[in-house]
């Protein structure tokens, strides 16, 4: 009965977990799918290095935006590099951002529902009958281990200066949308770790 009643549709607490649990499992999915369609360019080897390192740089974009800036518009060959890889993988870029950020608000999300369990949100739920429950356990438990499996699959699949490469261009290039609004702690979240 027990088990029956922690997994119910009406159960908020354990729908709650039961929901991050699914999206972890589906930004896992994701992040295994782009892993496999990394644009060879990021990589920046042989001819690429040359030709796409001054539009394709790490964090220390950010040290100093304007120098980057400066060097692409005060060289037609640069800007136009530079509009040909929007144009060409800007949709890529856009889907590692969105995974990226999912990552991050899948962490921000299971630790406010560790909040709400602490500060009794749920009615007659707290971490330590969370855990009593077999279901509510094991879920608990794979919430946890997901999360560190999403930053273990993006470290090792993906690596650490292409993830800054993708994340300064989708900056770069969505910088007059709203759309990059977490891009801080997605940044921090995803630095290059090697």
């Amino acid at each position: 009965r027990d088990q029956m009643e922690f997994l119910d549709e009406r159960h908020i607490c354990g729908q709650t977990i039961l929901k991050l649990v699914s999206r972890a499992n589906a930004i896992i999915a994701e992040l295994l799918r782009l892993s496999e369609f990394i644009p060879p360019v990021l990589k920046l080897e042989g001819k690429d290095k040359l030709l796409y390192t001054p539009i394709l740089p790490d964090f220390s974009y950010f040290e100093g935006p304007e120098y980057y800036e400066n060097r692409i518009n005060a060289n037609t060959d640069l800007q136009d590099r530079d509009e040909e890889f929007k144009e060409n993988h800007l949709e890529i870029l856009t889907r590692f951002y969105k995974v990226f950020e999912s990552i991050y608000r899948y962490i921000t999300d299971l630790n406010r529902f560790l909040e709400d369990l602490e500060e009794g949100v749920y009615v007659q739920q707290t971490l330590e009958t969370v855990l009593l429950n077999q279901d509510g356990k094991q879920l608990l438990s794979e919430a946890l281990y997901l999360y560190g499996l999403m930053l273990l699959i993006a470290d090792t699949r993906i690596e650490g200066l292409i993830r800054e490469r993708i994340l300064v261009a989708f900056h770069r290039y969505s910088v007059d949308t709203s759309v990059d609004s977490n891009i801080d702690d997605v940044c921090k979240l995803l630095r290059s770790t090697g």
